[in-house]
């Protein structure tokens, strides 16, 4: 796989280019943290791993954001190459961020930080989580079924959002955000808090259903399958 294109290097420091206080060592640690660690640029950043927002989704995605906060970010982040804006042309128009190719080469820190933060001994998992959150950790836990293998093509739809999950031979090949084309064998339609209570087996699927708040068409067991698939943590 040919890496991903790192952006043109610039004389410019960073703090210089994006407005903002830099801690002007020459360690990569720390020219990395110029440009994500200021407080909410990796949650802007995880936002966007799983496709493109606008900046009302994002807002709505991370309600102790400010507006102007996020507006910062997203100038710096697009500075040092991390997102691209684009614009969508009619009849949808507007304008929408995504990670570029480098950005998304975040992945393996975002993997590292959730090990690490699920062992901490001292700061318990509280707090809202978003629809992202919940297909991301999805992602993260799923275990392959080598021994049981099925392929299956799940719709989500959560509150304002729309994702498309696939699994091919007992492996889960994708996980993406508006990404509604073709045909499904399972369509579910909840809100995220829900599916997250089913994934974590806090609460069984079929009390979801019964109670109205997990709609399922289609492939019934393909999504029991789903579920199983991601164990008890």
């Amino acid at each position: 796989m040919a890496s991903a294109k790192i952006p043109e290097k610039t004389s410019e420091k960073v703090g210089e280019k994006v407005g903002k206080r830099t801690y002007g060592q020459a360690c990569p640690i720390a020219h990395a943290l110029d440009m994500i660690g200021e407080r909410w640029a990796l949650l802007v950043v995880r936002e966007l791993r799983l496709g493109p927002r606008r900046y009302a989704d994002l807002q709505a995605a991370l309600p102790g954001l400010g507006p102007s906060v996020l507006a910062q970010r997203l100038r710096d982040l697009e500075a040092v190459g991390v997102l691209r804006r684009r614009t969508l042309p009619p009849p949808v128009a507007g304008r929408t961020y995504e990670l570029t190719e480098w950005g998304a080469e975040l992945e393996p820190v975002f993997a590292a930080l959730r090990t690490w933060g699920m062992r901490s001994p001292v700061v318990p998992l509280t707090g809202g989580i978003s629809a992202d959150t919940v297909l991301l950790g999805l992602r993260a836990f799923f275990v392959p079924q080598p021994d049981a293998p099925w392929t299956a093509t799940y719709r989500i739809a959560l509150e304002r959002d729309v994702y498309r999950v696939e699994v091919v031979d007992g492996e889960l090949a994708a996980v993406a955000r508006g990404q509604d084309s073709g045909p499904a064998d399972a369509y579910l339609e909840s809100d995220h808090l829900t599916l997250q209570s089913v994934l974590s087996h806090e609460r069984s699927l079929a009390s979801a259903i019964d109670d109205g708040a997990l709609t399922v068409t289609g492939d019934l067991e393909a999504v029991r399958r789903l579920i199983d698939a991601v164990p008890r943590r």
